[in-house]
């Protein structure tokens, strides 16, 4: 795919499927543990974030424009506990869980290649009379969403063992050196405290 490509439709899978691959290539290597374990006061891990985008993609490029995706989520279905779908529980497997993701990316890639951007779908968990939404703006809510998730997983990677960029080729930092990081986050820490004593 590339950006440039002048249907839209080829930039917006570009985005989608670089924060789609980028999200999943933080948990490789990982032990079940460190893939699983709350990284926040308020849990956030990386399995979670791939159960949560699952759903999302399911949901807003599926649900939404009347396509069933078939798929059991049952942290989403009945009396569902709250922020269930933002972690894993021991049964659910990574290796489980990761293929729901890619067969939540191939049906949203399906309804994007299927129906024109400016079809219009109702999203079932919205309020009724603001509930549609075009196809070009749930795609673009997916993209954000996906991406602001990546750079989660971006930090709690490197907070578990320093792995750090965007993907296996392309780290986009300027130095691979840990004392050129050492070196600059200590200046940093010094600007932090010369400015908190002004």
């Amino acid at each position: 795919m590339n950006p440039a490509d002048p249907d839209p439709k080829v930039a917006l899978r570009f985005y989608l499927q670089s924060a789609r691959d980028a999200l999943l290539w933080k948990l490789e290597g990982l032990s079940e543990y460190d893939a699983r374990r709350p990284m926040t006061p308020t849990g956030t891990n990386l399995l979670g974030l791939v159960k949560h985008v699952a759903g999302v993609e399911l949901g807003y490029l599926g649900d939404t424009f009347g396509r069933p995706h078939g798929e059991s989520l049952p942290w989403l279905e009945g009396a569902v506990e709250d922020n269930g779908d933002m972690w894993a529980t021991a049964d659910e497997s990574r290796e489980d869980l990761v293929a729901l993701y890619r067969r939540a990316w191939a049906h949203a890639d399906a309804t994007i290649e299927a129906l024109p951007l400016d079809t219009v779908g109702r999203v079932p968990w919205w309020p009724d009379g603001k509930d549609e939404v075009t196809l070009h703006h749930a795609v673009t809510r997916v993209i954000a969403d996906t991406h602001r998730h990546a750079g989660h997983a971006d930090i709690l990677r490197e907070l578990i063992d320093g792995a750090v960029g965007m993907n296996e080729t392309n780290t986009s930092l300027p130095s691979s050196d840990p004392g050129w990081w050492e070196r600059h986050r200590e200046r940093l820490e010094g600007e932090a405290r010369r400015a908190a004593e002004r």
